[in-house]
């Protein structure tokens, strides 16, 4: 099942790297401010680096520092590398780790753009970092980690390159109560943000457990239905995809799951469920 999930995710992601989707879009914009990006830094970077897959502004969580090395899990197409590149300015470096090809693509064209020469991407799955123990200051992610199959193997990873004092700082989807059976079970809505995510506790727990202190999770309080305001887009936990929105999946399979994931969003107010949240921890000195 494990794999058929990553092959799921690693294939819509791809779609959505080559999709068009970009700053330009009212309604892309729109979902990066409903989840806390201001309009001066969406402006800062290039347009192709949001394409409204966030679910909060784990930049405006971190604290970044001049001098400072921060990795940003599941990185997509650069939005957060290139706002934290720029926060730690040119003494430090700003990492992104994402396991699709078009992603990691996208994201160096887009650093090229922005002359930010103090960033990196590696292709890795984000259980499997590609950097050294006790290497790095601070850990992102946005709307990511839900993703991952194995978290404990993620929350581990976490642990082993922070150093130590260093800290983690992320926006996810959590869940507040179960999942109807139907919702929780669908693979579909596993890609699309909602079934994997774990409840509020299990993530604090599953941080504590991977050796993490001061391990805060907490709800955002954002509504999850900002995603409907880009219409037809193929971003994470998107109802609906077609031709003119210019991000229709290329296989027949992969539209039959987003006709599926649209067909539970209509039935399941996904904020009944499900919350954005921001995550915080800290690894002991």
């Amino acid at each position: 099942m494990s794999k058929r999930i990553t092959d799921a995710v690693r294939s819509k992601y791809g779609s959505i790297a080559t999709s068009g989707l970009s700053n330009e879009q009212a309604g892309v914009r729109a979902v990066a401010e409903a989840f806390g990006y201001s309009p001066e830094e969406l402006a800062s970077i290039p347009a192709e680096a949001n394409m409204g897959l966030s679910c909060g502004n784990p930049i405006a969580l971190a604290n970044l520092r001049c001098g400072e090395v921060v990795v940003d899990l599941g990185s997509g197409g650069g939005i957060d590398v290139l706002l934290a590149a720029r926060k730690v300015e040119p003494t430090g470096k700003a990492i992104g780790i994402d396991m699709t090809t078009e992603m990691i693509e996208l994201a160096r064209k887009n650093a090229k753009k922005a002359k930010l020469d103090n960033t990196e991407f590696h292709l890795a799955s984000i259980d499997h970092l590609p950097l050294p123990d006790a290497s790095v200051d601070c850990i992102i992610s946005n709307c990511v980690i839900n993703l991952a199959p194995d978290k404990s193997a993620v929350f581990r990873e976490i642990t082993r390159v922070l150093k130590p004092g260093g800290r983690l700082a992320v926006s996810d989807i959590v869940l507040k109560k179960p999942l109807p059976e139907e919702l929780g079970s669908d693979l579909m809505a596993y890609v699309g943000c909602i079934a994997g995510a774990l409840p509020i506790e299990e993530y604090r727990k599953g941080l504590i457990d991977a050796g993490l202190a001061h391990v805060q999770v907490i709800d955002s309080g954002a509504d999850l239905n900002a995603y409907a305001k880009v219409e037809n887009q193929c971003a994470c936990c998107s109802p609906t995809s077609n031709e003119e929105g210019g991000c229709s999946p290329k296989k027949k399979n992969e539209e039959a799951l987003h006709s599926r994931l649209a067909e539970l969003l209509r039935r399941y107010d996904v904020n009944d469920y499900a919350a954005s949240a921001k995550i915080f921890a800290v690894k002991p000195s």
